[in-house]
């Protein structure tokens, strides 16, 4: 039986519910490596990553390099004494961080790997409509998400399934992955075995080009984006109405399949409801935010605004 001392890199909550797990079944965590304090809001203040603040609560050290390559932090890591690295929802790192301790660096990747690679796994899996995704841990080596598999566990991606939901279930069950994965580090028992090779499905980063919605796009695929992008970053789109432009983020919505005579795009409503004309049918709208505005549901909305009977969606 091995004796473990654990340094853990992650950021964003995603990597806290993994941390969190590791504390609480008494796994020795040697130190903490997180991203620097940024400033927010109008005020500028200084944030504290989510992680930073879970390590705080548990009067864990923390490391926040700004430069991984730096002989400063390089020394730092390596006063730790860690003998397992833990990546989660971090940055690359340097063969130098990676290849340190004596039984390895893993990572959890939220994504059945080889498959979406990348900084947006979760988001794309609803996006292209896939059946399925899970997660995975695999030890780093010199390129991204390419390493040696240790263990893998999938779950379905339900129909109406959005992005924010599949994330909190893919955290828990990467939750019990990791544990499962440092037991078998623990007990000496792991075995890897190399990713195969597939036809590549990127998870590429999201920016605002990708999360613009193409109205001339299938319903399906469309209702995906969307679901896809809820809660964030969301898709977008521009509304054309009385001669305004007005960008619109939606959210929740809804699919009605029938053939129709309307042109692509055209918003269409009643005291109550919302819906726009796609190819092969209508999406129907229940939650979107206009620029300025808060969320709210379609019939609040329509409660206190007005469309034009051309109104559409670009």
């Amino acid at each position: 039986m091995r004796d473990l001392r654990i340094v853990f890199m992650g950021t964003p909550d995603f990597a806290v519910t993994i941390l969190k797990h590791l504390v609480e079944n008494k796994h020795a965590i040697a130190g903490v490596i997180t991203a620097p304090d940024k400033p927010a809001g109008r005020g500028r203040k200084l944030n504290q990553s989510a992680v930073k603040k879970y390590a705080l609560s548990q009067n864990l050290k923390i490391l926040q390099p700004t430069n991984l390559k730096h002989q400063d932090f390089i020394d730092e890591l390596s006063a730790l004494h860690a003998n397992l690295q833990i990546v989660v929802a971090f940055r690359m790192l340097p063969k130098v961080v990676w290849n340190m301790p004596a039984y390895g660096t893993f990572n959890l990747h939220a994504s059945l790997l080889p498959e979406y690679r990348g900084a947006a796994p979760i988001n794309w899996a609803i996006i292209n409509g896939e059946p399925k995704t899970g997660v995975t841990s695999f030890f780093i080596d010199d390129k991204i998400d390419t390493g040696e598999i240790i263990l893998q566990r999938a779950t379905a991606i339900k129909e109406n399934e959005t992005v924010g939901e599949l994330h909190d279930t893919l955290m828990y069950l990467g939750a019990e992955l990791v544990l499962e994965t440092v037991e078998l580090i623990k007990t000496d028992k792991v075995t890897t075995y190399k990713q195969p090779e597939l036809e590549e499905k990127t998870a590429y980063k999201l920016f605002p080009e990708n999360c613009k919605i193409d109205w001339n796009d299938t319903l399906d695929n469309i209702y995906n984006k969307i679901r896809g992008l809820n809660p964030y970053p969301a898709a977008w789109s521009t509304i054309y109405n009385n001669g305004e432009e007005i960008t619109t983020k939606l959210y929740r919505v809804a699919k009605e399949t029938t053939t129709h005579t309307d042109m692509v795009g055209k918003i269409i409503t009643t005291k109550k409801t919302m819906k726009v004309a796609v190819q092969n049918g209508y999406l129907i709208i229940h939650e979107m935010k206009l620029s300025g505005k808060k969320k709210m549901d379609v019939q609040s909305l329509l409660n206190g605004f007005k469309f034009s009977m051309d109104a559409k969606m670009a």
